[in-house]
């Protein structure tokens, strides 16, 4: 008897297969442990083991801030796609047309209404998943957007950023942003509204040197990156070894840069509780009654 030709293998149903999604795992960068995604989402893309705040979408912000996750999308005028007809490694108009599809949103920055324990406000969130949350003309004027519907309905103005800094693409239109931007937010506060900067990792260049550092109060998430040029690049200039921590949220509060630096847990509540000062209202958070 030959065992190889006896030798039959056992059948096995297609249909008993299951497919196995490649993400229901993913890496911390910071520590390397392997996160059940369901887990992550539950932490808002917080690390378990070691408290790493990872990069997280819009949606989620929206979902963080506004009350039972119910907010009003506010439409955004659209502008020329591509100014300068760009083309580097492909053409600008392509790689907008990948980063919508990619992303499901037409550029980086959208605009809500909701309310932050109670007192309405309007965000203008960035997402850093749409080309590096660069600032060109249309991340421009979703933020002169935002401030218009703040200063029509008398609402508070939040800004949630994380940028690269400037289009490079859009040339200096992109930098013309900068000007924009900022007479945007002054509008706010000439108004007498209050106009709240949180800054999330990273949030760089153009926006930082603009409206990201001329909020009423800065608030940073823990761990952030916040700087104008990346500290590999200010070592090469100054030819010297930068702090420990240098750009970090945590720095830029001991030299005072940031007010408050707080976890992603508890953005929510530290920006109610500044409204709520700013405003001489009281929010309906349960932890600020307790107090």
């Amino acid at each position: 008897m030959n065992w190889l030709k006896d030798f039959v293998r056992p059948k096995v149903k297609h249909n008993q297969l299951k497919e196995i999604a490649d993400n229901l795992w993913i890496k911390c960068p910071s520590c390397g442990t392997m996160i059940y995604n369901r887990e992550l989402d539950k932490t808002y893309n917080v690390c378990n083991n070691c408290d790493h705040h990872m990069r997280i979408s819009q949606s989620k912000r929206f979902e963080m801030f506004f009350d039972n996750n119910e907010y009003e999308k506010i439409e955004v005028a659209k502008l020329k796609d591509d100014p300068l007809k760009f083309k580097d490694s492909k053409k600008y108009s392509d790689r907008l047309k990948t980063y919508r599809k990619k992303t499901g949103d037409q550029d980086v920055v959208s605009v809500a209404v909701g309310k932050i324990d109670g007192i309405e406000s309007v965000i203008a969130c960035f997402n850093f998943a749409f080309i590096g949350g660069s600032m060109g003309t249309a991340v421009g004027e979703a933020i002169a957007t935002a401030s218009d519907v703040a200063v029509e309905r008398k609402l508070p103005l939040i800004t949630i950023s994380a940028s690269g800094g400037a289009r490079m693409q859009e040339g200096v239109l992109s930098l013309m942003q900068m000007a924009k931007t900022t007479a945007a937010v002054a509008k706010v506060k000439e108004a007498g509204l209050p106009y709240i900067s949180i800054l999330t990792d990273p949030t760089a260049g153009g926006v930082t040197a603009s409206f990201a550092m001329l909020g009423d109060v800065h608030i940073a998430e823990k761990g952030a990156i916040i700087c104008f040029a990346g500290a590999r690049v200010i070592e090469q200039t100054i030819r010297e070894k930068l702090p420990e921590g240098f750009q970090t949220a945590e720095y830029l509060k001991e030299h005072g840069m940031v007010d408050i630096v707080a976890e992603r847990k508890n953005l929510k509540f530290e920006t109610s509780k500044i409204l709520g000062i700013l405003l001489g209202q009281r929010p309906n958070n349960k932890l600020l009654e307790a107090k």
